[in-house]
């Protein structure tokens, strides 16, 4: 039988390749079978080197590095198969250094914070296109349970993991942009999909054990993700084996967002 999730062949770009997200999913797709191009600011916490990853420094803020990914891309591989936005920088990742409350955000920081995450999911996109177009490919782009539903204040005490309202307004806008792609880019045979994750902490969120226990009791299955548990999802949506689905998102977070 045809191995659907075979990936051999395929170039996938992965803006956002390291950190607790990025380095699993490039993992997975890499074992697969996949070329990987993970596209990240520095080199820590990468999965280990492999002949079918390539990374690439990028700083995600700066529009002219951005561009030059793709225009590196086009001139070496002169396509792209999979395009995965992992990627967030500034207070589009979470907020680093924002006010938390809503009523204290002034507009810079909001503006910052949209364009962190929403802002460079839409460019990565646009800029994909035109490496898509003519073969097709599938687009899939990292959400959050933050997009779907409100974090719950009383989890989140000092634990300096609050999340703030650019972040899940992003998200929400993250699952949008997937529908809408779905619809506009069906005519290439581009395939637009979502994932959202839910409870995946990194080491330092870990460690505080009593934040930690309080995010698991909101899942369904009383505990949280571990970055591997993303595979298989990527893999889906980047394989042959999704090749029906389109402006779908699929949702990774134990049952967090279904009660």
């Amino acid at each position: 039988m045809e191995n659907i999730f075979d990936l051999t062949g395929k170039i996938v770009l992965v803006m956002g390749g390291s950190g607790n997200l990025g380095t699993a999913e490039v993992d997975a797709l890499a074992s697969f079978g996949a070329t990987v191009l993970s596209v990240h600011l520095h080199e820590d916490g990468l999965v280990e080197t492999r002949d079918n990853v390539i990374h690439i420094d990028a700083d995600f803020s700066n529009k002219e590095e951005h561009a030059a990914v793709f225009e590196r891309i086009k001139k070496e591989y002169g396509r792209i198969d999979v395009l995965v936005n992992n990627a967030a920088y500034g207070g589009g990742s979470g907020g680093k250094g924002l006010a938390l409350e809503i009523e204290n955000f002034d507009d810079e920081s909001w503006l910052g914070g949209v364009e962190g995450n929403l802002g460079l999911t839409f460019r990565s996109m646009r800029a994909a296109i035109p490496l898509m177009k003519e073969k097709g490919g599938s687009i899939v782009n990292i959400a959050s349970m933050y997009g779907v539903v409100s974090p719950d204040p009383g989890i989140y005490g000092d634990s300096g993991s609050n999340s703030p309202v650019t972040y899940g307004v992003s998200k929400a806008g993250v699952l949008q942009l997937t529908r809408y792609g779905a619809a506009h880019l069906a005519k290439y045979n581009i395939r637009v999909n979502a994932i959202t994750p839910g409870p995946f902490p990194n080491e330092r969120t870990l460690a505080n054990k009593e934040f930690s226990a309080k995010l698991a009791d909101k899942t369904m299955l009383k505990r949280v993700g571990t970055s591997k548990e993303m595979g298989g999802a990527i893999v889906l949506l980047a394989s042959d084996a999704s090749t029906f689905m389109t402006g779908s998102n699929v949702t990774v977070d134990g049952g967090w967002t279904a009660w």
